[in-house]
């Protein structure tokens, strides 16, 4: 079993930075694929990020550009870093994890989310 815990979320302005990040602990964390999914006014949770064990990136095409993903295995720690912040980026983002998510079916494991709120 695996839990996550996020934390950098907040409000900021358009144009401006934020960094999430998401602190992993259970068994064989490393051997996970890692990432970001995103929930706003109730619609369904979509991916923006994910990081596979060998250091494989993809970013969703909306963020391309502005937000990178990495993880250290080591600390078992992942981060997302978000620039250029626009008000579409804001919603709910969730920490997830799993094996069987490498090859893209849903994680496994949640954190309890982060709420990011953008204002023009």
């Amino acid at each position: 079993q695996v839990q996550l815990v996020e934390s950098g979320g907040g409000s900021v302005q358009a144009g401006g930075s934020l960094r999430l990040s998401c602190a992993a602990s259970g068994y064989t964390t490393s051997s996970y694929c890692m990432g970001w999914y995103r929930q706003d006014n109730g619609k369904a949770r979509g991916e923006v990020a994910r990081v596979w064990p060998d250091g494989r990136r993809f970013v969703v095409g909306s963020v391309k550009g502005r937000f990178t993903i990495s993880r250290d295995n080591a600390e078992n720690t992942l981060s997302l870093q978000m620039s250029s912040l626009k008000p579409e980026d804001s919603g709910m983002y969730y920490c997830a994890a799993g094996v069987r998510y490498c090859s893209d079916a849903s994680p496994d494991y949640w954190g309890q989310g982060s709420q990011v709120t953008v204002s023009s």
